[in-house]
């Protein structure tokens, strides 16, 4: 191996990808519509089937794995073939029950096998899947949450993967004379699972125009709503996804992004069904306490990609240059590493790179995406070789991003067979969301990496609301501004609130990052903060005033949305101690003042 081989100097190993297409449309208005004319496949229009293409032609291949205890050894195993056969099984059980229908099935279960099989078997009947966050129903919950989820879901049956986990929701009165089917320790009037996967199978019958899954998205507005996917919008997304590469090869993947999200169940969990994939279900999850379930599996499983949250990779760099043994396992096959969910920095990304360059005497393209729940969710993602971190890519094959100057930005709208048809039992506020040319507005903005070159593609430029004024009138361009900050301090905090609206001067709230020591954060912090106003220009570019909270952003309150971005106003409002704590005069120890 070159021992002078750097970051800048060292090749990428070959990602597979399909060559970067791009048609750009420039209108007289100054609107911009970038498409992807890549061509996609249609042969899946509905979701059972390349589970029947798989189990057909590769039935022993293994589709999903997972632990059959927490911290036991050894994985269990389904098949494509089987996976199959226990569908169709448990579909006749929901059928001779009267389970099928317009009406969803509810779903309280963490990622699993027997969640898989359930939610497929609903949806091979043309019966929405509903799966909701498993913290609605774990003990400790509030069960408000679950209600809400409930009302406007009206579900006619309600799975739990444990009916003794989940008893707290279970208990909630909105659930009342529903229908329970518990996966683990059913109660005498509930239905075991393996029940219904004794009944006799049943042919999937859903059409591509069937709903197949109502999940459940805030936005910014912290207020629950359901979105329609149906079973060819999450077909075409995959198909979609696969054809930004050139690999006939089935992926195998580790990954523990929950299926009640969009990115963990249709840009995980059925990309990896509709290319024939293998995924290890991860029990482990990207905090200090939990990650080192995730180091286990990756030391077991070489995966050809991963995708992690910038907090996992944050955490996962510390082990790869402590663990030889886990960088060679983890570099062995991967081909393409990404993140989504928040900007992942420059710096850390840098010292994965320098891993894999000592490991395998290559890089490792870096990929991101960005999308909504509403579009799929994968509307555009980064589909070449990459190291550069910021990016949200091009539109995938088949999409139309349309880019349109709204005060002072670029708003981003999509047009895709993957975007949805709006939200479950809200006619009025679907019709809302699309514009006079059948875009979905999201509400988010995005600029050219490099104008004169659009294939270099798009950087997330924040949330066209999210702005505000100073006191003295200017506007202060919150994303920008929030991304600046956040990588000139470094891995010490994973994200920030900026505040000021009406006030003299800006400030910030940061989300510590929870294995380093508190001191050595705010070290970080006055460093960063100082480098980076000296770069700054004018005051609403420039921080005054910073406040490390005590803890991470709050996923269940709406803090982050299903976008995985932190919602600006939501944030601050639910965090409004600490924004007049950062403006009091005299500041409190605890507001670092920058003069």
């Amino acid at each position: 191996m070159d021992a002078e081989l750097r970051i800048e100097t060292a090749p990428f190993r070959d990602p597979r990808y399909a060559p970067r297409r791009l048609e750009v449309e420039n209108r007289a208005d100054g609107t911009i519509v970038l498409t992807n004319p890549t061509p996609f496949s249609a042969d899946f229009a509905t979701v059972m089937e390349p589970i029947a293409h798989w189990a057909r032609l590769a039935p022993d291949r293994v589709w999903l794995a997972e632990r059959p205890a927490e911290g036991a050894e050894g994985w269990r195993t389904l098949t494509y073939a089987e996976a199959l056969a226990k569908i169709g099984a448990i579909a006749g059980g929901l059928k001779a029950l009267g389970l099928t229908g317009p009406a969803p099935l509810l779903i309280l279960a963490r990622n699993g096998i027997d969640h898989a099989l359930i939610k497929y078997a609903a949806m091979s009947q043309g019966t929405p899947a509903a799966p909701v966050s498993p913290q609605y129903g774990l003990a400790g919950a509030n069960l408000a949450r679950l209600t809400h989820a409930a009302e406007v879901l009206k579900p006619a049956a309600v799975y739990v993967e444990d009916a003794e986990l989940f008893a707290t929701g279970l208990s909630a009165p909105v659930l009342e004379g529903l229908p329970v089917i518990a996966g683990a320790k059913a109660r005498p009037n509930h239905i075991p699972l393996s029940r219904l996967a004794d009944a006799a199978p049943v042919a999937p019958c859903a059409r591509p125009e069937d709903a197949a899954k109502y999940l459940l998205t805030s936005g910014s507005t912290g207020h629950p709503k359901a979105v329609i996917i149906s079973q060819r919008n999450m077909a075409y997304n995959s198909a979609q996804i696969a054809a930004c590469f050139e690999d006939d090869e089935p992926p195998v993947i580790v990954n523990s992004a929950p299926w009640s999200h969009s990115l963990g169940a249709n840009s995980i969990l059925h990309m990896c069904a509709t290319r024939g994939g293998t995924l290890y279900i991860d029990a482990g999850q990207p905090t200090a306490s939990r990650f080192s379930e995730t180091v286990r599996n990756l030391r077991e499983i070489s995966p050809t990609y991963h995708n992690m949250v910038p907090s996992g990779w944050m955490l996962f760099v510390d082990e790869l240059e402590k663990d030889e043994a886990l960088a060679r396992s983890f570099f062995a096959r991967v081909r393409v590493m990404q993140y989504g969910g928040a900007s992942l920095g420059q710096g850390i990304a840098d010292r994965i790179e320098a891993v894999a360059i000592r490991t395998i005497g290559e890089k490792v393209s870096f990929a991101s995406g960005y999308g909504a729940t509403e579009t799929g969710p994968t509307a555009c993602n980064v589909h070449w070789e990459n190291d550069r971190m910021g990016l949200i890519g091009l539109p995938v094959p088949g999409t139309s991003v349309k880019l349109v100057p709204v005060a002072g930005k670029l708003e981003f709208r999509v047009k895709g067979p993957q975007v949805t048809s709006g939200y479950l039992g809200r006619p009025e506020l679907s019709a809302q969301c699309f514009d006079e040319d059948g875009f979905y507005v999201l509400g988010d903005a995005a600029r050219f990496v490099n104008p004169d070159r659009p294939k270099q593609g798009l950087v997330f430029d924040g949330r066209i609301s999210e702005n505000f004024k100073l006191a003295s009138g200017t506007f202060v361009a919150v994303g920008e501004l929030r991304i600046g900050a956040i990588s000139a301090i470094g891995g010490a905090v994973t994200d920030a609130v900026v505040c000021g609206e009406g006030q003299e001067h800006l400030g910030l709230l940061l989300y510590p990052d929870p294995r380093t020591p508190r001191e050595a954060v705010e070290a970080a912090v006055r460093k960063g903060l100082a480098a980076f106003n000296a770069q700054a220009k004018g005051s609403s570019g420039r921080i005054a005033r910073a406040i490390v909270l005590p803890d991470g952003p709050d996923a269940a309150s709406g803090e982050i949305t299903d976008k995985g971005y932190i919602a600006q106003a939501l944030a601050r409002s639910r965090r409004a101690e600490a924004v007049v704590r950062l403006f009091a005069d005299p500041p409190p120890p605890e507001v670092m003042v920058f003069d």
